[in-house]
């Protein structure tokens, strides 16, 4: 990926206000030219007029025997990617086993089995192109999820893991995998929450995964200092980690 020349990005999950930042903020460095993947057709097509008309096309993280073909023919149509950033994910079932159980499911489904299987898609298209970067929306509450966010955590947990050990087996292929961990940020996705701390703007990610698509980082921490906040709380006793206010 050289900066200067037209980069070709794209974005599964094309209206995530993170992706879309990650996307103009690309956009600032040079040439862009984007492919939106979503699963709401009218809200792509408003997106792309706001982009001048950025290719699109359809794809819903549940529909997983769709996406081998959908991604192939993303790539098809644009000749390629140097960048695929996966945005795809949900909020939800934030009450544990309290939670309505389909919402659960839900998260459980979209953010791990349709999130992996749109992942899998991805790096099969990369490895058969021979080069690219996969740059994967994860979260802090991959490294521990706590009580409060056990399913979303859970979910995103495995989605990072995944992300981590297929970036291993894929050193020397010239594809490379760059998993970003935000903590909050404030988005449509977090309204109405209130903000824990260290929350960040979606531009601030977008900054922070720029940073590192420049270099060799495998990890993008958001903001960085929770990078260190999670080498301690991962060390924690369970009765301890238990009952701090997270």
């Amino acid at each position: 990926m050289i900066v200067g020349t037209e980069r070709r990005v794209l974005l599964i999950g094309g209206t995530s206000e993170i992706g879309l930042a990650i996307v103009r903020r690309l956009a600032e460095e040079g040439p862009v030219r984007p492919f939106l993947l979503g699963r709401d057709r009218d809200a792509l097509a408003r997106v792309s007029a706001g982009l001048g008309g950025a290719q699109c096309d359809v794809v819903d993280a549940d529909s997983l025997d769709t996406h081998e073909a959908v991604i192939a023919d993303a790539f098809e149509r644009a000749g390629g990617f140097d960048v695929v950033v996966l945005a795809v994910g949900v909020l939800g079932a934030q009450a544990g086993l309290d939670a309505d159980r389909d919402e659960s499911l839900r998260v459980l489904r979209v953010n791990f089995v349709g999130g992996g299987s749109l992942l899998l898609a991805a790096l099969e298209a990369l490895r058969r192109q021979g080069r690219g970067v996969l740059v994967v929306l994860s979260s802090v509450a991959a490294e521990r999820p706590r009580a409060g966010n056990a399913i979303y955590g859970a979910a995103k947990a495995g989605l990072d893991s995944l992300a981590q050990g297929l970036a291993d087996s894929l050193a020397g292929s010239g594809v490379r995998v760059l998993v970003v961990r935000p903590g909050f940020v404030r988005t449509r996705m977090t309204a109405g929450l209130k903000p824990a701390p260290f929350a960040v703007s979606a531009d601030q990610v977008a900054e922070a995964t720029v940073r590192g698509l420049a270099g060799e980082a495998h990890t993008v921490w958001v903001p960085h200092a929770l990078r260190y906040v999670f080498a301690v709380l991962r060390h924690l006793p369970r009765p301890v980690y238990r009952r701090l206010p997270l």
